[in-house]
């Protein structure tokens, strides 16, 4: 059952670009750990089933980077991370300190299909962007610079995982202090 965060009727502002972008660096630091201790875990049950000593030659014959089941683990680790804290609370903890909610236009909490929209939206244009950037010349900045700024510039109020996910990140008011 969706949470309803405010009546269908009021409206919220749209969170600005820079309340986005820095949402975005907080919870970017909070995935690094995240990423981090999933990779710990991973290596120790891989090493568990493959065997110590072999998983350990084939670390150094550099046997087990570009792991595709890794990658897996790691992309449906983040989706869960996100996908969480949107639909319960529709906000990261980044959005929490900056005071911005994810949310649909009636002011209830977006689901778990909307949340994958949103993160497959998000995790395309960041691989368009790391090829941009990795290519790094005048021409992949065309196709780079772009992506990043569809990504995250609220057009009209919506920025492009916004359209792609019927939701909308909007700015959450100040709770009134009580005397």
């Amino acid at each position: 059952m969706p949470r309803r965060f405010h009546d269908a009727e009021e409206l919220l502002p749209p969170a600005t670009f820079l309340k986005r972008a820095l949402a975005v660096i907080y919870d970017g630091l909070i995935s690094i750990a995240v990423l981090l201790v999933t990779t710990w875990l991973y290596t120790l049950v891989a090493g568990w089933f493959t065997g110590w000593d072999k998983y350990g030659e084939m670390a150094e014959a550099g046997q087990i980077s570009g792991d595709p089941g890794l990658t897996f683990v790691l992309f449906l680790t983040l989706y869960l991370f996100f996908a969480y804290f949107w639909t319960r609370l529709g906000q990261t903890l980044g959005m929490q300190v900056w005071r911005i909610r994810i949310e649909n236009l009636d002011g209830t909490s977006v689901t778990w299909t909307q949340a994958l929209l949103r993160y497959v939206t998000a995790a395309g244009v960041f691989l368009v962007a790391l090829l941009g950037s990795y290519y790094l010349s005048p021409a992949t900045l065309f196709i780079t610079i772009p992506a990043m700024i569809a990504l995250f510039m609220p057009i009209n109020g919506l920025s492009l995982t916004d359209r792609a996910s019927n939701s909308v990140v909007v700015e959450v008011p100040k709770p009134v202090k009580t005397a």
